[in-house]
């Protein structure tokens, strides 16, 4: 079914918004004032570590790392998400890493006043950064005993706009601004999806109409958001090329 788009060179500017990654693993930028979004995937190989944000100014780093498939059907794809994160706090010495399995901080006895955890029993775990920003992290459960398919994790950020002008990273990048233009609507690939034209960057995309479902409300299900997906790993969209983002640690900073 073709959404029903009209749409001739329309001009968006990127306002702070909820931005996060979900499922294999799908990247998300919410544009609510605009009531629009920017999607896009990336595609790499399990244990492989994705710098998501880094701000110098204020020492906060986050890094994901890709799990995938416990084994993968013969001539199809692997399905990869992100299975753990380290959040790193310079400025007060704190590293925390969230797994599917367990929540490990250093040092063990952090001032409470510096970072507050709030965990739902197999659900979510809330990190609230003293005067600063809050990521939610949310546990997707997947039956234990099933053959293929293990449990990963979501990232979410919210107060986006606390961060310095010099943040960065796969997310961090759009957490002040992006501009973009989509125009010209015309029948795409998939039959049920349009395809347009988008100028963002300096760079021509051809972008498809489509959605991508945001967790943070309804863990199981999610909430379908409308958004234009970016192809070939955000190629065009992103600054550098997705493989400018691989660290060689989960707390790396640099």
């Amino acid at each position: 079914v073709n959404l029903p788009l009209k749409i001739s060179d329309v001009t968006h500017e990127f306002v702070s918004c909820c931005l996060g990654v979900d499922g294999d693993p799908h990247f998300i930028i919410e544009l609510p004032d605009q009531n629009d979004a920017l999607c896009f995937n990336i595609d790499h190989k399990p244990g492989t570590i994705f710098n998501l944000v880094r701000d110098p100014p204020t020492g906060i780093v986050v890094n994901g790392q890709i799990i995938g498939d416990k084994k993968v059907i013969p001539g199809n794809k692997m399905h990869t998400y992100f299975g753990r994160f380290g959040i790193v706090n310079e400025k007060f010495g704190i590293r925390l890493m969230v797994s599917t399995k367990e929540i490990l901080h250093n040092p063990p006895y952090f001032a409470f006043s510096s970072m507050d955890l709030q965990v739902i029993k197999d659900r979510s775990l809330t990190v609230t950064l003293r005067n600063s920003v809050k990521f939610l992290i949310i546990l997707h459960k997947i039956w234990k005993m099933h053959q293929y398919h293990q449990d990963y994790l979501g990232f979410y950020t919210l107060d986006s706009h606390l961060f310095s002008s010099n943040v960065h990273g796969l997310l961090g990048q759009f957490y002040h601004g992006v501009n973009f233009e989509v125009s010209d609507l015309f029948p795409g690939k998939d039959p049920d999806k349009q395809d347009a034209n988008m100028f963002v960057k300096g760079n021509e995309l051809t972008v498809t109409r489509g959605w991508k479902r945001d967790f943070r409300q309804d863990v199981k299900n999610g909430e379908e958001v409308p958004c234009w997906f970016i192809h070939n790993n955000g190629t065009g969209l992103l600054d550098g090329v997705h493989t400018d983002y691989i660290v060689s640690g989960l707390f790396k900073t640099i």
